[in-house]
């Protein structure tokens, strides 16, 4: 089964960034904000804020992964 990638704008402090993410990660982000009771553009500004690496969309793709594999201990 072939992952789709999905290219999204949103925006971080004020300016307009794209993010391409698979399907699977966008839906999990979306899980995540709810869960947390905000929104995906302040979860993604979060992540910004606090990464480690240059590109934005693999920080949120560790992010997420972080977040589960933290969540089955």
């Amino acid at each position: 089964m072939k992952s789709l990638i999905s290219k999204r704008s949103i925006v971080i402090a004020g300016h307009k960034t794209s993010i391409s993410l698979e399907d699977e990660f966008w839906n999990s982000l979306k899980e995540i904000a709810r869960e947390r009771g905000t929104t995906l553009g302040a979860l993604v500004a979060a992540i910004d804020a606090n990464r480690n690496h240059a590109n934005l969309s693999s920080a949120v793709r560790l992010f997420v992964l972080g977040f589960y594999r933290d969540h089955r201990r």
